[in-house]
């Protein structure tokens, strides 16, 4: 075995393309990434090498100048990007989540005007579900659109916008009680906008704010902020797909994919983890002989390679269920919520190795100790991923008595 997680099935075009992107993370990520992200510095190097590379058109349709690849694809470049650095996979994530939701709920319009931009990264995309009062009860949200002739009218606060600053779109759920009466379930009177905005911190368009960055404990150089809307004005032609009501269902639907993103971001830092911690192993020596060859570290390394194996082969069944057009919720959420915890207890097993350097900032493994945590509550955390999965498995396997 050459190295783990590795992938059957393949084509050639997907062996050239990860290839590419893994040799891209080796040569101008992973030497960078530290230095970074101890500065909260935006990678814009590195981001501008990945628009090189085609990669914000990765799962855009040909027609519409992207590369039209699969979810397995981009999950499988994602887990290589974090790998590198997860801040950057969370660049992206955003980007491809939205543009999902254009190519699968938005208008023709709609569609020819933003995919094309989208595939060269001209306009780069951000979503907007959470809220300052809540966190994964989304039916909770309190912001607001009303409708004023031709436009709507959006009032509220938004939370935990990763791409906050740096988006040029960003897809916002709200309330929206038109055409929906009193009594309403909460999920049903919901509506995705599509929000033009300039970058930038501040008001980047009349009536709405980006305030700054939300200082971290880790996932720094992406910017997450929160977003103000007071009196904002959006065009009818820009509710997502054209119909009010759908919002939940849309933004569902790309969180899904998000899950996905967020399983493949734990096996990269999980595999980068394990690949810091065998090395060190090697290198570092105790009672006469390299820390590997005690039965201990052994152990340690076993396990860890173990649940490396387990969360990339659950991510990409996941993946690939989503891509045969059937519902993944399930597998989505199990790989989320497995990669995610193993993420930690790699990561965790690798800072043990590491002993008392681990501590130091000048060791990468420090960096990867406060990033991991993250994935703990990105795209829901792991009791609302036991929730689905739960609710999922007694639909499956409904006592018949």
């Amino acid at each position: 075995m050459a190295r783990l997680a590795q992938t059957a099935g393949l084509t050639d075009v997907q062996q050239e393309i990860l290839s590419t992107v893994r040799d891209f993370v080796d040569k101008e990520i992973i030497p960078v990434a530290t230095e970074l992200e101890h500065r909260d510095e935006y990678p814009q190097e590195i981001v501008d090498g990945l628009k090189e590379l085609g990669l914000f058109g990765l799962m855009i349709p040909e027609e519409y100048g992207g590369l039209g690849e699969s979810l397995l694809t981009y999950a499988l470049c994602v887990e290589e990007i974090a790998r590198g650095w997860m801040s950057v996979s969370g660049i992206i994530n955003t980007h491809f989540i939205v543009a999902y939701m254009l190519k699968q709920h938005g208008t023709q319009e709609q569609k020819d005007h933003f995919l094309p931009r989208m595939a060269l990264g001209e306009v780069r995309g951000a979503f907007s579900m959470s809220e300052p009062a809540l966190g994964s009860d989304v039916s909770a949200i309190t912001s607001k659109a009303v409708r004023d002739g031709d436009e709507y009218v959006l009032n509220g606060q938004k939370m935990w916008l990763t791409n906050g600053g740096t988006s040029t779109l960003v897809a916002v759920l709200t309330r929206s009680d038109e055409g929906h009466p009193e009594g309403t379930a909460p999920h049903k009177s919901m509506t995705t906008f599509l929000v033009e905005k300039e970058p930038g911190f501040g008001e980047v368009r009349p009536g709405l704010t980006i305030p700054g960055k939300i200082d971290k404990m880790g996932y720094k150089g992406v910017d997450t902020t929160e977003l103000i809307m007071d009196g904002l004005r959006i065009p009818a032609n820009r509710v997502l797909g054209g119909e009010t009501g759908r919002g939940f269902y849309q933004m569902m639907d790309g969180v899904e994919v998000g899950r996905v993103n967020v399983a493949a971001r734990g096996c990269g830092v999980a595999q980068r983890a394990f690949e810091l911690g065998v090395a060190y192993a090697q290198q570092r020596h105790t009672f006469g002989k390299p820390i590997a060859q005690h039965q201990a570290i052994q152990f340690k390394l076993a396990e860890m390679a173990t649940k490396v194996e387990a969360a990339h082969a659950m991510m990409v069944n996941a993946a690939r269920k989503k891509d045969s057009g059937e519902r993944n919720d399930l597998e989505a959420g199990m790989a989320k919520y497995l990669a995610s915890e193993y993420c930690k207890e790699v990561v965790e097993d690798a800072f043990r190795i590491h002993g008392g350097y681990g501590f130091s900032k000048e060791y990468e493994i420090e960096r990867l100790y406060r990033e991991a945590p993250m994935l703990l509550i990105g795209e829901g955390t792991a009791e609302i991923q036991k929730m689905i999965i739960g609710r999922r498995l007694l639909e499956e396997y409904r006592f018949q008595g």
